[in-house]
């Protein structure tokens, strides 16, 4: 369940290459990819992560600290729709963020995006993980699939085809870890 190295190394390039610094994380887990944002971003950067468990978040926490970064993260835990819609009813938070990435609840990947792309800025980032899902994109309907699998995959399914024609939106999605859609925001 946890950020590939080869993503979590690619993040942090990519943080780099867009001089990030006013980032999001929706989904922490035990926070490999938070600590790959937050050693990407310069002294004064933040990092506003969401998780449903403040104890995963808590696992890798220390690593976090070790690394001298913490001062950079301001952890919600709860669902991250309710905070998104606080966000987004204050105007002065559009377009406030460099990079968002998103790797919590597939079923709600959608839902995400409409709110996101308000607080992203123009040029900004909003990076989906999962959108390969085990290979199902891809599949069959009727191919052989694990049961969470066969769930969520039409969730990710529906992301990616509405990312694709979302005309606010230029989209790579790249076949590291289990498949990461980049969404640069244009308009």
């Amino acid at each position: 369940m946890t950020t590939s190295a080869d993503e979590g190394q690619f993040l942090n390039m990519l943080l780099k290459l867009i001089n990030a610094k006013n980032t999001m994380e929706i989904g922490v887990y035990t926070g490999y990819s938070l600590l790959a944002t937050a050693l990407a971003l310069p002294e004064d950067g933040k990092i506003l992560a969401m998780d449903i468990n403040k104890e995963n978040y808590e696992l890798g926490l220390p690593v976090i600290k070790k690394a001298g970064v913490d001062h950079k993260i301001t952890f919600k835990e709860g669902p991250a729709l309710p905070v998104l819609d606080e966000l987004v009813k204050d105007e002065k938070n559009h377009g406030s963020y460099d990079f968002i990435f998103v790797d919590a609840d597939k079923d709600n990947y959608l839902n995400y995006h409409k709110r996101l792309i308000d607080l992203v800025k123009v040029g900004g980032v909003i990076g989906y993980d999962n959108t390969l899902w085990n290979g199902s994109v891809v599949a069959p309907a009727d191919a052989p699939m694990r049961k969470y699998v066969r769930y969520y995959r039409d969730f990710v399914l529906e992301l990616n085809k509405a990312l694709a024609v979302d005309p606010r939106i230029e989209i790579c999605m790249l076949p590291v870890g289990d498949g990461i859609t980049l969404c640069r925001r244009i308009s």
